[in-house]
């Protein structure tokens, strides 16, 4: 039999008491201290044992009256209408930053979440040192299956060596079973040549996952050190550009007033109103006419959500990798796991919904959902630890909200008493199950 021998010294113990070092992370607290891009000043506390907080008082308030400090961005940010993606495309750097940073806009176009392409090209050609946040994510979700082959391997151990006891083979079968588990797993590589060395068992392929492409190479060598020690002459072109949703955009166009949509062809600024019509038009797989939009609309429906949830302060993000239409988290991505899953589905209470027969059936076909739809979603956010929330979003009757108007204020303010006839009703599930919930 074969075995392959390769000396190596022993890594480093780390001093007694001490822990090995981890890399450093950024100070997320610092980098997403603001929850939205937009300055708040506050007035400062009241103090009742101390009479000159009052005066403090006074004097913040009215010389925010006198002259009002900025909240909003001196020049507002740019964002270009995709009919092909359905979204809005930010590509000046610095916006894509001040979004994803203060209150996780977006998500980058070649990235998972955050938009990391460029350092992880960097990294890739040797020009940065460290790990970005899907590196490792990619690392952890790896350890994490190492993890649950080894134990599995050990529990299954545990078993031929419970069997070969019970069956009275002693200790013959135990070594054979060994032996057999380790050629089944990899091969043996020593682990030096004097007394104190060791015998490692590797995995299946090891030299081929070991064996770490070159610019991984370069990361942690001195290669690296050197080559990014000396000033580089190459620049690297980001080609990723934040994409957000139809219902982000439009809560940072009309909701905070921070963005401006443009045509990408006219690069003309597109009206709220237009705007508006846009999404509702493109809310539907297919994109339908201003003359087939209805008020439950699907961009109407999550929108209405979507900024009910932002102005409590949580952060808003698409749930569709859990079976969801929205996340809810408490401070962001970065900081915890989603707590909350949210299902949106509309609601007919209005008595215009069962004036004639056929709207009758058109609402109960809107409502069926069956008992083993909503069995699945509650299950997947039992297996992922997440409470899952059903959103009722109450419908009114139709209107032309565009009825009559002239000038963009008009329309804005027609916006807003369109949308304030929307009502949200919660409602919270929790999957029951007999054996932990007895009481």
């Amino acid at each position: 039999m074969g075995v392959a021998f390769e000396a190596r010294a022993p890594p480093p113990q780390p001093e007694a008491g001490l822990k090995p070092s981890r890399p450093s992370r950024p100070n997320f607290n610092q980098l997403h201290a603001q929850p939205l891009p937009i300055k708040a000043y506050p007035l400062p506390p009241l103090i009742p044992h101390n009479p000159l907080s009052l005066l403090q008082i006074v004097f913040t308030y009215l010389s925010h009256f006198v002259a009002p400090p900025p909240s909003h961005p001196e020049t507002p940010l740019r964002g270009y209408f995709s009919a092909e993606t359905r979204s809005i495309h930010v590509t000046d750097e610095a916006a894509t930053r001040i979004l994803w940073e203060q209150g996780f806009f977006g998500k980058g176009s070649l990235s998972r979440s955050e938009p990391a392409w460029l350092e992880r090209e960097k990294i890739r050609q040797g020009l940065l040192i460290g790990n970005t946040s899907e590196e490792l994510t990619r690392k952890r979700r790896e350890e994490r299956k190492q993890f649950k082959k080894e134990r599995a391997r050990k529990e299954k151990e545990a078993i031929e060596e419970k069997l070969a006891e019970e069956a009275g083979g002693g200790t013959q079968r135990d070594e054979d079973a060994e032996d057999k588990s380790k050629e089944a797993n990899g091969h043996i590589r020593e682990s030096g040549t004097d007394q104190n060395s060791s015998i490692d068992v590797l995995p299946p392929n090891a030299n081929e996952r070991n064996a770490i492409s070159p610019p991984q190479l370069a990361l942690g060598g001195p290669e690296l050190a050197s080559r990014s020690s000396e000033p580089s002459s190459r620049v690297i072109i980001n080609q990723e550009h934040l994409q957000l949703t139809l219902e982000e955009a439009f809560f940072l166009v009309y909701g905070l007033g921070l963005l401006n949509i443009r045509d990408p062809s006219t690069s003309h600024q597109i009206s709220t109103f237009k705007f508006f019509s846009i999404c509702r038009s493109y809310g539907y797989f297919s994109p339908h006419l201003s003359n087939d939009l209805s008020p439950d609309d699907p961009f109407l429906l999550s929108y209405v959500v979507y900024h009910h949830f932002r102005s409590l302060g949580w952060v808003v993000r698409p749930g569709i990798k859990f079976a969801v239409d929205y996340l809810l988290y408490n401070r962001g991505p970065v900081f915890s796991h989603a707590e909350f899953a949210v299902i949106i589905l509309p609601s007919y209470t209005h008595a215009y919904w069962a004036s004639n027969p056929s709207l009758r059936v058109m609402v109960k076909r809107k409502e069926k959902k069956s008992w083993w739809w909503l069995h699945c979603v509650n299950r997947v956010q039992a297996q992922v630890r997440k409470s899952l929330v059903v959103v009722y979003v109450e419908v009114p009757p139709p209107e032309d909200i565009g009825k009559g108007t002239t000038n963009e204020s008009r329309e804005e303010v027609n916006i807003s008493a369109f949308l304030k006839k929307y009502r949200v009703r919660e409602l919270v599930l929790k999957r029951w199950t007999p054996n932990r919930s007895r009481d």
